[in-house]
């Protein structure tokens, strides 16, 4: 049984890093936050599942209940700010020096 957990854990780190092309190579600022916060919650997962194969559940879980709550935070903090500077508006154009919003 650890033997599937095992390849599970794998499977979603090699997801993890096919999240990671579209939070580098990402067209767009609101496709890089999403891969970013999609990372978070296999990460999440990933805690999860290694406290199931160090038969250490209680501990891992706490840890990754509070990372998923600081992943959270952290998505909403960037989806704010972008959406503050208007860069995930589609079509807004924001030009500091002028003055224009």
């Amino acid at each position: 049984m650890e033997n599937f957990f095992l390849v599970i854990s794998l499977i979603l780190g090699l997801l993890a890093l096919l999240c990671l092309y579209r939070g580098i190579f990402g067209p767009t600022v609101l496709d890089r936050i999403i891969s970013i916060s999609v990372i978070g919650t296999k990460t999440t997962v990933l805690l999860a599942l290694i406290g199931v194969i160090y038969k250490r559940i209680d501990m891992f879980v706490d840890l990754s209940l509070v990372y998923a709550l600081l992943n959270f935070l952290a998505t909403m903090i960037a989806a704010k700010f972008f959406r503050h500077r208007k860069s995930i508006i589609p079509g807004a154009k924001y030009f500091k020096e002028k003055g224009e919003t």
